[in-house]
């Protein structure tokens, strides 16, 4: 058997994966540009990608035990990185700031950690009691749920005042976060009931931005009270020269 030269495995099976990391990625250099319509977008391709890519996996039945293994790890690796960092990074450009937010910012990358490694240490136990397929049931809300929910909420940033929708994602990030670590089962969609689920979510926000002129109205602003405070925290906008100076 030949030497290998690269560290770890290298298939069609990981494909998908990769392009889920890949859309992520460009997804961050767009909301740090200001651009958060195409951010949103770029998440949804993410969790299209995720949603198959373990259906790829299972169809190469000569996978042996080390690259089945390597697959679990890469895509909770990505999955941290696509659903539990870049939601963050979103939610922190379009407002959610202060200490309140960031509070709200470490509990839901925290939760989605936790839930991730958990994932895996059953994973591992199902593959060591020689259970084959996939399980039929989630421990707690998968956090690729996210690319459904962030933007659905996105999606009122066009119909409320600022600060509603800043408080919405306030309530968002702490509520998905405790879903993704409290233990309910959720039955696993089948792939009929996957993509008919991205696609309306898909057709709900590009209706949405269609609709609303790719523009956020501009509504009256109350300098009082708990308004005035979720109000101090504004979208960054992109500078002339590209990225907007970040601010507290």
């Amino acid at each position: 058997m030949a030497a290998k030269r690269f560290i770890g495995y290298y298939n069609y099976t990981v494909v998908l994966t990769y392009l889920g990391l890949v859309a992520a990625l460009f997804g961050m250099t767009q909301c740090l540009y200001g651009r958060y319509k195409t951010a949103i977008v770029c998440l949804m391709i993410a969790g299209i990608c995720d949603a198959f890519d373990g259906r790829v996996a299972r169809r190469r039945t000569e996978s042996t035990a080390d690259e089945r293994s390597f697959g679990v790890q890469l895509d909770s690796l990505c999955d941290m990185a696509c659903y539990g960092i870049y939601p963050c990074l979103i939610c922190y450009m379009l407002g959610v700031r202060g200490v309140m937010g960031l509070i709200c910012i470490f509990f839901f990358a925290i939760c989605a950690l936790i839930r991730l490694a958990y994932f895996n240490v059953l994973e591992i136990n199902r593959a060591a009691e020689g259970e084959g397929g996939p399980a039929k049931y989630y421990h707690g809300l998968p956090v690729t749920t996210i690319s459904i929910i962030l933007p659905i909420f996105f999606m009122t940033r066009f119909f409320v005042p600022h600060y509603i929708f800043v408080i919405l994602l306030h309530l968002m990030l702490v509520g998905v976060g405790f879903a993704f670590i409290y233990d309910f089962r959720v039955p696993k969609l089948k792939l009929r009931g996957i993509v008919i689920s991205m696609l309306v979510v898909l057709a709900m926000v590009i209706s949405c931005f269609v609709l609303t002129h790719f523009e956020v109205p501009v509504f009256p602003q109350d300098p009082r009270g708990i308004p005035a405070y979720f109000d101090s925290h504004k979208p960054f906008q992109p500078a002339p020269s590209g990225i907007p100076k970040i601010a507290p």
